[in-house]
């Protein structure tokens, strides 16, 4: 394999001495690519955030729900956080226990409210009429209330999940309304949480945020544990050497937030956080191959297998994901130029990569898009009826393993019923 532009990868050593471009031709492409290393790395980063005893990692599985990737996060004793009755299922199954997932609803019915309750999870409910629901179908049971506290962060305005935007959340000056609830359906309240929102580089709004969840747990004497919410954000463009969110300055100022907090409600009770991004991202990258390189006219478009239906996150959010490139040839590339990166789903916003800056690339190349593991395959789709790519995992010994197989056509026709007569 020729390196053409390799700098983060060999920085994190992230292939484990396997060659990308062998790696393609084995799985074929797009795959998405898993280091289980540097996934218990960022476990383990966010597990010593601070030295407070009472404090949980949940892991949120909504970045990153791939069965195999749960067990690794379940191995380094986290717990996780549920969306939905699938993720529920799917943290089951990778071996979490029902006290170790913390479900937490959004506008869900009752259905859904009860296969929850049903599988003896921790529930949290983020608006008076869910909490009036939640009361009607489970009179007398624990329950969790999400609140917003009016401090809002994230890279993009559809991340932002607090502030005075967002549907999130049930305002403080409702307390009065959520403890007649309470009463009134018997309820026992266990726990308070919230989430500002996606991708904080900075601190202070997660610091300034809990806070003022702090303040708001104070009234409700009796709880078990304060969930503070997530949102860890990761350096996106690392081959510029973009510094990390600084984790030691942070996790000093959550600690001694977390022992003030501990000693004005007069006990140690459990605080949490719910990280998705932070300990998924990184561990992950996009393998997909150049199949066009063409001139149109004032632009120059390197196109490859790896449409929106494979990560969403460039055409949903504008996000950035630096992307390398790898030869199965010895030859280079003698010049840089300007190109857009461009998938192969019939739409101009299908764009990867626009106006980039990357060495010269040829068909037949091998891309690889970095920083893939969070909000990208549980993000993909079937969209122009493409296939969903694989998954595979690099373990720590280097044996590489599949852990997702690659849809067939036949899948395409899974639930669907054709007409008998027409």
């Amino acid at each position: 394999m020729n390196k053409i532009a390799t700098k983060v990868t060999d920085q994190m050593d992230f292939f484990e001495g396997n060659d990308p471009v062998a790696l393609a031709k084995q799985y074929g492409t797009p795959v998405y690519v898993y280091n289980e290393r540097i996934l218990r790395e960022r476990c383990r980063d966010l597990k010593n955030l601070v030295t407070y005893p009472k404090f949980v990692v949940d892991y949120s599985a909504k970045a990153n729900c791939n069965l195999a990737f749960l067990q690794i996060v379940k191995s380094e004793g986290l717990e996780v956080d549920a969306m939905s009755p699938g993720e529920i299922f799917m943290e089951r199954k990778a071996g979490f226990a029902p006290e170790e997932i913390f479900y937490i609803c959004n506008n869900v019915s009752a259905e859904e409210m009860q296969y929850a309750i049903d599988a003896g999870v921790h529930i949290s409910v983020d608006s008076l009429s869910q909490l009036e629901q939640f009361g009607q179908i489970a009179p007398g049971h624990e329950v969790a209330v999400r609140f917003n506290p009016g401090v809002g962060a994230g890279h993009h305005e559809k991340v932002v999940t607090a502030g005075k935007k967002t549907k999130f959340g049930i305002e403080p000056k409702y307390i009065p309304e959520v403890k007649a609830l309470l009463e009134k359906y018997d309820l026992k309240l266990i726990g308070i949480n919230q989430h500002i929102g996606s991708l904080f580089m900075t601190g202070e709004a997660f610091v300034a945020s809990i806070a003022a969840l702090f303040e708001i747990a104070k009234q409700f004497p009796g709880l078990k544990f304060v969930d503070m919410g997530g949102g860890f954000g990761i350096p996106y463009k690392k081959e510029f050497d973009e510094a990390p969110l600084d984790l030691k300055e942070l996790g000093e100022a959550i600690d001694k937030a977390l022992y003030k907090f501990a000693e004005e409600y007069g006990e140690q009770i459990t605080l949490r956080i719910e990280p998705g991004r932070y300990i998924s991202a990184e561990c992950s990258l996009i393998l997909s191959e150049v199949h066009s390189v063409k001139h149109n006219h004032e632009k120059k478009f390197v196109g490859c297998d790896c449409g929106f239906n494979v990560l969403q996150r460039p055409i949903m959010y504008d996000s950035y994901h630096g992307i390398e490139v790898y030869r199965g040839s010895d030859v280079k590339s003698e010049q840089t130029e300007t190109v857009t990166v461009v998938g192969n789903i019939c739409e101009s916003g299908d764009i990867l990569a626009k106006d980039r800056e990357l060495p010269e690339i040829r068909k037949g190349d091998i891309l690889g898009i970095l920083d893939a593991g969070a909000y990208g395959f549980t993000m993909a789709s079937n969209y122009n009826n493409r296939l969903r790519p694989a998954e595979i995992l690099i373990r720590e010994n280097g044996e590489v393993v599949l852990i997702r197989e690659r849809e067939v056509l036949e899948d395409l026709l899974r639930h669907q019923i054709a007409l008998k007569n027409v």
